[in-house]
């Protein structure tokens, strides 16, 4: 029995798919099979049951599936104690983010973590908050940004900075003409969100105390708040969007932007990882990192 194997074998347990899990760990398929043939035949039981679309594992593949993700878990808690006892931070970070955090802060911090810490090798995917937690759960991804309170029990989650929400009226709306907007006094009729699966639609929805299924005039798949600006820029509509979004906004649009009251009214940034995560060394650079890159901004 080695690492390979049992790497193997929890990457096609996550993946569902001997082809998906080949590619995750970018072997060749007949490799991974090989491997995880090799295993059975050493343990003397079937592991994975290949019958099944997506393969899922036997009961006893999820014996040992359980005590595999113990075991890597134990071999990556070496490595790291060895890595920071040679003052090193180094290794992959598989780092997930949501759609309206992605546009606005990767490119400040990516720059910098990736000259000061040229050992770590970043893997950045852009996902919905619901992906993230499944992927975090099935150890596809390391870490991610999100929006503190939504990843939900089995996740830690760090706070890093406030992110205050904003209002974005066209010209053509009533509310327009005030520099300052109560929730109370919005129209949800003119009012245009995220789609399901963005979480802060959630956050906007239960910000207005209006029911899940809240009329709107408008509503979009790609999750794109620089959509929802574009689309209010040629209607009568107003949308809300976080403060980290406001510096994007042409200088001869500022004047669409409202305050609104009580300033309560806002999300804090986190980074989120499962609670035995273990790289704990690049996740406190990360954080700095970001941290301090936010901070120059904001100066």
């Amino acid at each position: 029995m080695t690492i390979i194997q049992l790497e193997y074998l929890l990457a096609v347990a996550n993946c569902g798919s001997f082809s998906q899990a080949a590619e995750h760990c970018f072997v060749t398929q007949p490799s991974l099979s090989m491997q995880i043939k090799s295993l059975e035949e050493e343990l003397g039981v079937v592991l994975l049951d290949r019958s099944k679309k997506p393969v899922i594992p036997t009961e006893a593949g999820a014996a040992v599936l359980e005590q595999a993700r113990e075991t890597l878990k134990a071999y990556n808690y070496i490595r790291e104690v060895v890595a920071e006892l040679k003052g090193e931070t180094a290794g992959k970070l598989r780092l997930g983010v949501i759609p309206t955090i992605a546009p606005y802060l990767l490119h400040k911090f990516i720059p910098t973590f990736v000259r000061e810490y040229p050992k770590v090798e970043l893997e950045i995917s852009e996902m919905i908050t619901s992906e993230i937690v499944e992927a975090l759960k099935r150890d596809r991804i390391d870490a991610a940004l999100v929006a503190s309170g939504t990843c939900g029990e089995g996740i830690f989650e760090q706070e890093l900075f406030n992110d205050r929400f904003y209002a974005y009226v066209s010209p053509e709306n009533p509310l327009y003409e005030r520099q300052n907007i109560r929730i109370e006094d919005i129209d949800l009729k003119d009012l245009v969100i995220l789609s399901p699966g963005n979480c802060m639609r959630d956050q906007i929805i239960e910000l207005c105390q209006a029911r899940r299924s809240m009329p709107t005039h408008y509503s979009f798949e790609s999750g794109s708040l620089d959509t929802l600006m574009r689309i209010v820029d040629c209607t009568s509509c107003l949308t809300i969007i976080p403060e980290m979004s406001i510096e994007y906004i042409p200088a001869d649009h500022r004047d669409r932007l409202k305050t609104l009251a009580k300033g309560a009214m806002s999300r804090k940034i986190a980074v989120a990882v499962r609670r035995t995560y273990v790289k704990n060394s690049i996740i406190r650079v990360l954080t700095e990192t970001i941290l301090s890159c936010v901070e120059q901004s904001r100066s």
